[in-house]
């Protein structure tokens, strides 16, 4: 039986633009939280009897997405249109209890990629002058 969870959203993310991995973080805008959807189940090991927990993101294909098809490093197997980026669930704070309590298929309402204009993003080291493409300043 699969549960839903969510864990606090402080997001980091490797930028490859450059040929190498440059740490990006991501938050909301507004300084708001975020929640990130997740779901956990229980099994039991079978050689020690132990009952352990498993959990999981749930993540959903980004590559048309502007700014978030930039992050992970590039899959050399694959064409730049087939690369399969993926972005984890952020959900906002008012869908947490539906998230956690509410029908399956209120649940899947809520798998979305996430709106460009609620993240803040930047270089996680302060001292790299890089700019990505900012969707705030895009919507205006």
């Amino acid at each position: 039986m699969d549960r839903h969870t969510l864990s606090r959203f402080n997001r980091r993310q490797h930028y490859w633009g450059t040929g190498k991995h440059i740490p990006w973080q991501f938050s909301r805008a507004d300084g708001e939280p975020w929640g990130l959807a997740g779901l956990w189940s229980e099994w039991t090991d079978p050689a020690t009897g132990e009952v352990l927990a498993s959990y999981t993101m749930i993540t959903q294909n980004c590559d048309d997405t502007p700014v978030l098809n930039l992050m992970h490093r590039p899959d050399p197997k694959r064409p730049p249109n087939m690369q399969d980026k993926r972005t984890v669930m952020p959900l906002e704070k008012g869908d947490w209890d539906t998230w956690l309590h509410g029908t399956v298929a209120q649940a899947d309402a809520l798998i979305r990629v996430p709106l460009l204009e609620r993240f803040s993003h930047c270089p996680l080291d302060s001292t790299i002058e890089m700019q990505l493409p900012n969707p705030q300043q895009e919507a205006t």
